[in-house]
């Protein structure tokens, strides 16, 4: 097991974190007075710790980063966005459970 954990990107740092992956990304666009966001992220970190480095769990805060909001038309949080490559293969907004995401980023690997 790997002690990897979630990191948080914003706009400075997204691109290149995101395109030089050379595992699945998944990009959780996340608000602190949101409370769906805050009911998912412990699942997240679950995620992170027991994928380790097969995976990369990132957070994007909203009101932190409006352009890259409006770059991927988030219009409700939380979205979690699936990378592979630098580009989008899947997306799920809302809650979801852990066994579906785990499912949705090994199909990417």
């Amino acid at each position: 097991m790997s002690t990897a954990s979630v990191t948080h990107l914003d706009e400075a740092n997204f691109d290149q974190a995101v395109s030089e992956s050379n595992v699945p990304v998944l990009v959780d666009f996340w608000a602190t007075w949101c409370g769906p966001c805050r009911m998912i992220a412990p699942v997240l970190n679950e995620i992170a710790k027991e994928q380790g480095d097969a995976v990369r769990i990132v957070k994007v805060d909203v009101d932190n980063n409006p352009a890259l909001s409006n770059r991927f038309g988030i219009r409700n949080i939380p979205t979690l966005l699936f990378f592979k490559g630098g580009e989008v293969k899947d997306q799920v907004v809302g809650l979801t459970s852990k066994a579906d995401l785990i499912s949705r980023l090994n199909a990417l690997k």
